[in-house]
């Protein structure tokens, strides 16, 4: 799998997400807080306002600082499918350095259109999410076998590695059967070549789930640990 199919599959993908036409306003973002279906969004690219362009954005829209930022995220709901959609919003500096690739944060949805939606971060002391980090250093152990892996975000989030949704089968020593997950996960360029089709990976997890408290340990499947 090449960088350059990744960066190509991602813009003709990105053309079938929808883009609300601008932020909430501060009404509409109240009333959606309150009684929008509840559920949590994976980041999967963040991009400024000013780039906004090249979304079919124009003129002084695509260049109003004020205007936020935009997000590729991956949606939960209960009861419904995951899906992946574009939302502008505004958010402060200091709640971005939670809502980078790869992290979840809160969201709330407009229950009649699934993508009107808005990201919110909980407290800290309140939030579930884990990162990868903290996965790779308190998680338990696992084998995974490559199903399937997917561009979401090449050349999206502004990183030097590639965002890819990873389907992957894990087997555990303490787990009776195997079970599959779904991840986004950012893949070290030298990694690229672990994520084919049938290809063997040491994975860190929690619990067993859908893959949220599951991460890839890169520098174990590459022998260089």
């Amino acid at each position: 799998m090449s960088i350059a199919s990744m960066g190509s599959g991602w813009r003709a993908r990105s053309r079938n997400l929808g883009l609300r036409a601008g932020t909430l306003s501060g009404a509409a973002r109240r009333e959606l807080l309150l009684r929008g279906t509840e559920g949590v969004a994976t980041i999967l690219g963040v991009r400024r306002s000013p780039m906004l362009a090249g979304f079919g954005l124009s003129g002084a829209d695509a260049g109003n600082d004020e205007a936020g930022q935009v997000f590729l995220v991956r949606v939960r709901i209960d009861g419904a499918e995951p899906y992946e959609t574009r939302v502008r919003q505004r958010m402060r500096a200091e709640d971005l350095e939670r809502a980078q690739p790869g992290d979840v944060v809160c969201c709330r949805v407009d229950p009649g259109d699934r993508d009107r939606l808005v990201l919110y971060l909980p407290d800290i002391d309140e939030a579930d999410r884990v990162s990868i980090a903290k996965i790779l250093a308190d998680g338990r152990r696992a084998e995974a076998t490559v199903l399937a892996a997917a561009p979401v975000a090449a050349g999206y989030s502004g990183h030097d590695e590639p965002m890819l949704r990873l389907d992957l089968e894990l087997r555990a020593w303490d787990e009776p059967t195997p079970w599959r997950v779904r991840f986004v996960q950012p893949v070290p360029l030298a990694a690229i070549g672990l994520v084919d089709l049938g290809q063997h990976l040491e994975v860190a997890f929690f619990t067993v789930d859908h893959g949220e408290s599951v991460a890839v340990d890169w520098a174990a499947s590459l022998g260089e640990q």
